[in-house]
């Protein structure tokens, strides 16, 4: 219990320290620049305090559950039984299909979870008057981060250069620019990162990590990151699809009609 204290004690230091400028820099544009006491101090102070708080056990979690429970399941998903080869034989990337599996489960699941996503959809439902479904635009993404992180752990165990995959990637999402809908595009491109927060990160970095780390030949350090840049770069893909199939639908409906 004490060493755990004393942990937390140290990340909610660094904590501390990481929110000072910003701290800093509002204090001082209140009071130098704009020259006004702050509105509701007390409610102010609770709040940052829960803010300092709340990124400190954040923290503490990632270090005790997630980051090494995705390290665990892609070593568990790697082992030589598992994959059925011998010690010492390299399997064949067939050979790590539940792997791919567990990839798209993990991807579509925290991406669904992320609060920031959540956020985005429903003011997006919000402010296009339900043109936009909030759950539609969440499953768009959460497909997009599935795909992404099922073709970063392929990347990964077949040893693939990661600038093959984003150059052809950014260029299917170039083409699609030019024929989506116009008032997708932004959300669209902003799809792309409210997935990478507070749940998909920690997850999906382990996840990239680990596996670089159990696959032969594989290092982590060259290999094991990159993992992110699909999360943000497919769910763009699959937000836009979306758009062009929900404007295709739209179309077909009065022709159906008469």
């Amino acid at each position: 219990m004490t060493a755990w204290l004393s942990h937390f004690g140290q990340s909610l230091l660094s904590t501390c320290l990481g929110i000072l400028p910003i701290l800093v820099i509002i204090l001082g544009f209140q009071f130098l620049v704009i020259r006004k006491p702050l509105v509701h101090p007390k409610k102010i102070l609770i709040g940052f305090l829960f803010v300092l708080f709340g990124i400190a056990f954040f923290l503490e979690g990632l270090d005790m559950a997630l980051l090494p429970l995705g390290k665990l399941m892609a070593a568990q998903l790697t082992t030589p039984e598992f994959l059925g080869v011998s010690d010492g034989q390299i399997a064949g990337w067939p050979a790590y299909g539940w792997v791919y599996v567990f990839a798209a489960s993990t991807g579509f699941a925290t991406a669904l979870a992320e609060p920031s996503l959540l956020a985005v959809a429903l003011k997006v439902e919000q402010i296009s008057g339900g043109a936009i479904n909030a759950w539609g635009l969440r499953f768009a993404v959460a497909i997009g981060v599935a795909l992404g992180i099922t073709l970063g752990v392929f990347r990964i165990v077949t040893g693939t250069e990661l600038y093959f995959f984003i150059m052809a990637g950014y260029g299917i999402v170039v083409i699609q620019t030019l024929f989506a809908p116009k008032a997708i595009l932004a959300l669209a491109y902003d799809s792309g990162g409210v997935t990478v927060s507070t749940v998909t990160v920690p997850l999906v970095t382990a996840l990239g990590l680990g596996l670089a780390d159990s696959v032969p030949g594989r290092s982590p350090l060259l290999d094991g990151f990159g993992m992110i840049s699909f999360a943000v770069l497919f769910p763009i893909i699959t937000v836009l699809c979306y758009a062009q199939i929900a404007s295709w639908l739209n179309k077909r409906r009065p022709s159906s009609k008469s």
